[in-house]
């Protein structure tokens, strides 16, 4: 080990660094206060969980840079921040991929399992759920998103890939869903590719 080099490390945190020391440790003290909420929540089970530490991320450093003002582009840049935080939680609440249910009302029922089921042995005392659509305002929803509808009717968008003739309204409806929820990952993540490397101060 060359002790000169480890001297000289040292005088030179000495002359540059624990000078600012005090204020490391403050800023370190108000970081772990601000974060345990969303720490004390974390998980490491679901995608969930990664978008809350970056939405979280993102609105404290919309906020500081805001405040700070201190180049051109700080508000345009907060503002794209809170954008990128408003898509991630579309991402947590599954908005898009759920708002078709808004759209219809269903009756759900637990169905005793039979052997006309063809279920392993072990899955005989299980239920299945059947749900009867009891009435629909799926053409409402569909003039909402025309371009989806045309795309989901064409066969570009089939996630489900059953033939269009097949396809009832409640299952275009769905296709649409989880097209609109992609779309809105994918712009979440054009947004970050295109300007995170200029949110800095």
């Amino acid at each position: 080990m060359n002790i000169e080099l480890i001297a000289n490390k040292f005088i030179t945190w000495l002359r540059y660094d624990a000078k600012y020391l005090h204020k490391e440790i403050i800023q370190g003290v108000k970081n772990l206060i601000r974060w345990f909420p969303t720490i004390w929540k974390d998980r490491d089970y679901d995608h969930f969980y990664i978008y809350e530490l970056l939405r979280v991320k993102l609105e404290n450093q919309a906020v500081y840079i805001s405040h700070k003002d201190r180049h051109t582009t700080a508000q345009r840049d907060a503002e794209k921040m809170m954008l990128a935080s408003r898509l991630i939680t579309i991402q947590q609440e599954d908005m898009y991929d759920m708002e078709y249910t808004d759209y219809h009302e269903s009756k759900f029922n637990f169905l005793d399992v039979t052997d006309k089921d063809g279920l392993p042995e072990k899955y005989k005392d299980s239920k299945r759920l059947e749900i009867d659509v009891i009435s629909e305002r799926f053409d409402e929803y569909f003039e909402r998103y025309p371009r989806q509808y045309k795309r989901v009717m064409s066969g570009e968008v089939s996630r489900f890939n059953y033939p269009i003739e097949e396809k009832d309204k409640k299952l275009i409806a769905m296709e649409i869903a989880h097209e609109n929820q992609d779309r809105s990952r994918k712009l979440l993540f054009k947004l970050l590719d295109n300007n995170i490397s200029r949110w800095w101060d």
